[in-house]
């Protein structure tokens, strides 16, 4: 049987729909992506012109190698770490078990699920067994926050290494904390390591359709033929290139300022700030499910989730004024 889909952030279109407005008029802050997008380099005619070629994908492995600090490994260009999920439960030996550490992104268990491999949801670290083949780390996690150590990260992948299994650790969100990511410990030297990076939340493009994925050689080749030839166009090849080899330090300093003005909003607004990235908040309330709605009347969405009915995830605003219509539809939606 398969699990029913999940209901992701950005659901503009359905919002609208129910609630009324043009899309293009809501405020979306359902997802954690930067709301101020990189400005896009120039792109050459034949990124688009031509088939991505090795030498295109190569010139954005290097690109990445130096922007994640992985010495040890060349990251893989990906369609979407989620295209990487998907291939997951080939990773996995028969008779052996999987585990996620949980709430988490929850395509994880899942994909794992519908291939039908048995999942364990595990609260700590400290459940892990032997029993289990793969275990999904999210660090920092999506939605509350929480974030280990990189010791911590290496002791539990000696300890899964040991038996043969994977660890995968998902740092979709840690381009705003490089010193607390495992990435550039990845590769042939750490046998069993397998770690996930989005390009498109940080950057705010999303739409690219585009991660990397560090491990060792071999499981980075049998992920590629997985994927099949030609699976990240030539354009996004590009700008990834161009991007990750370029300053980025006022997309730090924008994303630092828009998380300020975002938690100053909720946090006059009465809400508690229960966990969260430098790319979303996420907010305890007793009534979160009312105040979702409420919002939606207000035309700007936020994350629920169906697990935790206290919770809403909050996306950053975009600018000041976004801060004022946020604030505005709290007070009356709150008060």
């Amino acid at each position: 049987m398969t699990a029913p889909r999940i209901i992701h952030g950005g659901g503009i279109a359905a919002a609208a729909a129910r609630f009324g407005g043009r899309p293009e008029d809501w405020l979306d802050l359902s997802t954690g992506i930067n709301p101020i997008p990189a400005v896009l380099p120039d792109v050459d005619i034949a990124a688009w012109h031509r088939l991505p070629d090795r030498q295109r994908q190569d010139a954005a492995r290097t690109a990445a190698a130096r922007y994640y600090a992985t010495s040890n490994a060349l990251p893989l260009p990906v369609p979407g770490t989620q295209s990487v999920i998907q291939l997951l439960p080939r990773f996995v030996a028969a008779r052996r078990r999987a585990a996620v550490l949980s709430p988490t992104y929850g395509e994880y268990a899942r994909v794992l699920e519908n291939a039908g491999l048995p999942v364990d949801r595990i609260a700590g670290l400290d459940a892990v067994s032997d029993a289990h083949g793969l275990v999904v780390v999210v660090n920092p996690n999506n939605p509350d926050g929480r974030l280990f150590s990189r010791a911590v990260l290496l002791d539990l992948h000696a300890r899964i290494a040991r038996t043969g299994g994977l660890l995968v650790v998902d740092e979709a969100f840690g381009d705003m904390g490089p010193e607390t990511c495992i990435a550039p410990l990845a590769g042939d030297g750490a046998p069993g390591l397998l770690v996930f990076r989005s390009f498109g939340k940080f950057f705010g493009l999303a739409g690219l359709r585009l991660g990397f994925v560090i491990g060792e050689t071999s499981v980075l080749d049998r992920i590629e033929d997985g994927l099949g030839p030609w699976a990240v166009s030539g354009p996004a090849l590009t700008i990834a290139t161009k991007l990750m080899v370029s300053d980025t330090s006022a997309i730090h300093r924008s994303i630092d300022a828009r998380k300020a003005a975002l938690d100053a909003t909720l946090t006059r607004a009465g809400l508690d700030i229960a966990g969260g990235t430098g790319l979303f908040s996420l907010v305890n309330h007793a009534d979160a499910g009312a105040l979702h709605e409420g919002l939606c009347r207000h035309h700007i969405l936020v994350r629920p989730f169906d697990y935790n009915p206290r919770w809403l995830r909050f996306g950053l605003t975009p600018d000041g004024a976004a801060d004022v219509r946020l604030a505005a539809a709290l007070a009356d939606v709150v008060g």
